[in-house]
């Protein structure tokens, strides 16, 4: 009989660590019994067709004491869930499906369970590692600790004396990727479809994705090349940034055509694909771009580019200064707090529509570049992934 895995994830909207969800419980099916188990079915993002889903209609709530609360009542249903199904493996993503996965193994949640659940808690983005109370919890009760990243993997090593800890590269089905990248909508229409010279950015609303940064470099490459455009997808509604747009000039030149099931024919659009994160865990989108043969710039951040983006990345992780990379081109994080005054251009973002100019003009760089991405692409294969996860489960 097949093993029977549970994997859990607050919502399935769009986002790095629900995307890795789904990816999981497909690449799983031929060899285990796979049930995703949700908080809310709210603004579901991705293709579920054929997966077990099930939902357990507990959202977010307000306040302290309600979110205390409800974290209690999803682990108790989240027990009761474990026990009907016989589930061997919990594999909870980020860090509330972590709580209720670990808090759902106590006593009294575990009642008179015939065999215990092994807890697997996902860390997977370096805002997780903020909260050392959380994460002394998840090293202390769980089975296993999965990183998302060496880096990761070391700080929790050394901050934790955490020994359960490994990492798992986000899996990818790169085939897919590029099959989706050609499937548009009858009534949907691409911005910028047939302008050759778009530069692409993905990520939710969020100032930790850094977008002033970018909108503001762009204004200045616009300045001497007036044929290209900017597009930036994701969730939100991107007022503030279309208020920016405007007042540097260049609201005709960018696109926030917001969330997209189907973001790839929107990717495939990139002459590059350019990242100005303050911080993140894995980067999906890089890998994901580069299996579609786009160049990447993208911020030395907090954690996950370097890996991606250097083949030596220990000769590379944390140093802030321009690098051409083995892969990709990396520059220094840049300033965190925002700054949405468009007469304010800063040193690091006139440097950065530098490096976004070289990869504009120089045809050289960008095919060395475009071949190596698709070579570092396949790399990060789901099949990798996979045989990396049965390992896992048959110790």
């Amino acid at each position: 009989m097949k093993k029977k895995i549970m994997l859990i994830v607050p919502m399935l909207h769009q986002g790095g660590f629900e995307r890795v969800c789904v990816a999981t419980a497909r690449l799983l099916e031929p060899y285990y019994e796979v049930y995703i188990v949700i908080f809310s079915a709210m603004d579901i993002a991705y293709d579920i067709r054929g997966l077990h889903v099930i939902d357990i209609h507990m959202k977010s709530v307000e306040g302290k004491a309600g979110k205390i609360l409800n974290v209690f009542r999803r682990a108790k249903r989240v027990a009761a869930l474990k026990r009907e199904y016989g589930i061997e493996i919990a594999y909870s993503f980020g860090p509330t499906a972590n709580l209720v996965n670990v808090f759902s193994g106590m006593r009294p949640f575990r009642k008179n369970a015939a065999k215990r659940t092994k807890i697997w808690c996902g860390v997977r983005s370096y805002m997780d590692m903020g909260n050392p109370g959380l994460l002394r919890l998840f090293c202390r009760h769980s089975d296993r600790v999965v990183s998302c990243s060496r880096l990761i993997q070391r700080e929790l090593e050394a901050r934790f004396s955490c020994r359960k800890v490994c990492t798992l590269y986000n899996p990818f089905d790169l085939e897919a990727i590029r099959s989706q990248s050609k499937e548009i909508g009858e009534k949907e229409r691409l911005p910028f479809a047939g302008c050759g010279r778009v530069i692409v950015s993905m990520g939710r609303q969020d100032d930790v994705k850094g977008f002033w940064h970018l909108l503001k470099s762009f204004s200045l490459l616009h300045r001497k090349y007036e044929d290209i455009r900017l597009l930036i997808v994701g969730e939100g509604d991107f007022k503030e940034y279309w208020k920016l747009a405007e007042d540097l000039g260049i609201s005709d030149a960018v696109s926030f055509p917001g969330v997209k099931k189907n973001p790839f024919p929107y990717l495939a659009l990139g002459r590059m694909y350019v990242m100005t994160s303050i911080n993140e865990g894995f980067p999906n989108v890089l890998v994901e771009a580069m299996a579609l043969g786009i160049p990447v710039i993208s911020t030395n951040c907090m954690t996950g580019p370097a890996e991606i983006l250097a083949e030596d990345f220990d000769a590379v992780s944390g140093r802030q200064e321009y690098l051409d990379a083995d892969y990709g081109i990396l520059i220094p994080v840049m300033e965190e707090k925002k700054n949405l005054d468009s007469s304010v251009i800063t040193e690091e973002e006139r440097k950065l529509a530098g490096q976004m100019e070289r990869l504009l003009s120089d045809e050289a760089l960008h095919e060395k570049y475009s071949r190596a991405a698709v070579a570092r692409a396949a790399q990060f294969s789901g099949e990798a992934y996979v045989e990396r996860i049965r390992g896992m489960a048959e110790e």
